[in-house]
């Protein structure tokens, strides 16, 4: 009598492996999710740093700052644009020597980065 040797997985290896699996995606979605948000962050608060850069940079050749919001302020020296999603607005304080800026992303976690020239920089 000939032994029929079939290899294989039984159903129960089968779910076994599929739970585990279900596990950790459970775990890493959620967690990718916050990633993402957090980069969203970063990319306006970098485009708020190179925005006020050259915002510095204009009031040494003009004595006055250059209010701008997302759709002008590549208009400055040294801003080629503005991240695509990036909402920023900066705008004149009391005198055309102050000035405030905040920027946030659509995508983001809801942050909004701050920022002012009276203050030396970033509003923590």
């Amino acid at each position: 009598m000939q032994k029929n040797n079939i290899y294989g997985f039984t159903l129960l290896e089968l779910l076994v492996v599929m739970a585990i699996i279900a596990i950790l995606a459970s775990i890493a979605v959620p967690k990718f999710s916050d990633y993402r948000k957090r980069a969203f962050d970063t990319r306006a608060l970098s485009d708020l740093r190179n925005v006020a850069a050259a915002e510095e940079l204009y009031f040494l050749n003009h004595e006055t700052y250059f209010a701008c919001n997302t759709d002008t302020c590549a208009d400055l020296p040294g801003v080629s644009r503005i991240s695509k999603g990036v909402v920023i607005d900066m705008s004149l304080g009391e005198s055309d020597d102050i000035l405030i800026g905040q920027a946030s992303h659509e995508l983001g976690t809801g942050t909004v980065f701050k920022w002012s020239s009276e203050e030396g920089g970033l509003i923590e």
